[in-house]
């Protein structure tokens, strides 16, 4: 009874010194969100893991708990995780419903601008962007009709040539929304406020003779410490059985557990 006991708490007192130490920064992740999550973090000094739920196939990103402040402001300075964008597919759901000609150009044009911005957020370094497409409900027999217009923002990372391809971009947007011309779009670029890039990588500490970071060093301190009091109640619960056996204060019976006389 006592060796089954023993089997089932150990396990989980080890797990749950080891978490004691780590914080949840992200969850609900594909794989490749966690993936730049995790290397960003680890570039730049932050300690981070990462695991699988196995009931949804999605990922978490764990880091030390005294480094989680650090992580978000990090991340948030990078944009990640990378905006979601609604598909073409995904706004024209097929919901049976019946809409009016204006709300299904509305729905067009909001479709268009996801496809756009997610398309413009690929361009290495840029961080996020958003694309707002204007289609003017003009009269038929207005003499001069107004023309559409589309706008562009994009958050880029400092000290890339993103500046260069606003030429690009005006036409790629342009060529994706009928009836507006390259003029006719604006494109305002705005870097992003990273924080320093100098954090210095985290300096590893020995403890029993494990390298592990800082924030780590007192979870297996305690780790340590519980299993050398399992050890000492197992030697001592050992010991007690033998000194018992030799003095037959215990008897063997044929079942083989020990039983008092």
């Amino acid at each position: 009874m006592m060796r089954a006991t023993v089997r089932t708490l150990l396990p989980l007192l080890v797990l749950l010194l080891l978490a004691a130490c780590k914080t949840e920064l992200n969850a609900g992740l594909t794989e490749r969100q966690a993936n730049e999550e995790t290397a960003l973090l680890l570039r730049n000094g932050i300690p981070a893991t990462r695991d699988v739920d196995p009931k949804t196939g999605t990922l978490t990103v764990w880091v030390e708990q005294s480094r989680f402040a650090d992580a978000v402001d990090l991340l948030r300075a990078h944009g990640l995780p990378k905006q979601h964008f609604d598909t073409i597919a995904d706004v024209f759901k097929g919901d049976g419903l019946v809409v009016s000609p204006m709300a299904e150009q509305a729905r067009m044009m909001y479709a268009l601008g996801q496809e756009l911005s997610q398309t413009i957020s690929d361009i290495d370094g840029v961080l996020s962007a958003h694309v707002q497409i204007v289609i003017p409900n003009n009269d038929p027999l207005q003499r001069d009709p107004a023309s559409a217009s589309a706008s562009v923002y994009v958050k880029y990372e400092p000290g890339t040539e993103v500046s260069r391809l606003v030429p690009q971009i005006k036409m790629l947007v342009a060529g994706g929304v009928a009836s507006l011309s390259y003029d006719k779009v604006s494109v305002i670029l705005v870097p992003a406020a990273l924080p320093p890039a100098t954090i210095p990588p985290p300096q590893m500490q020995e403890v029993f003779g494990i390298w592990v970071y800082p924030g780590s060093a007192q979870a297996v301190r305690l780790l340590f410490a519980a299993a050398t009091g399992m050890l000492a109640l197992l030697l001592g619960l050992a010991g007690w059985v033998i000194w018992a056996a030799r003095h037959r204060l215990l008897r063997w019976p044929a079942g083989g557990s020990l039983v008092p006389r």
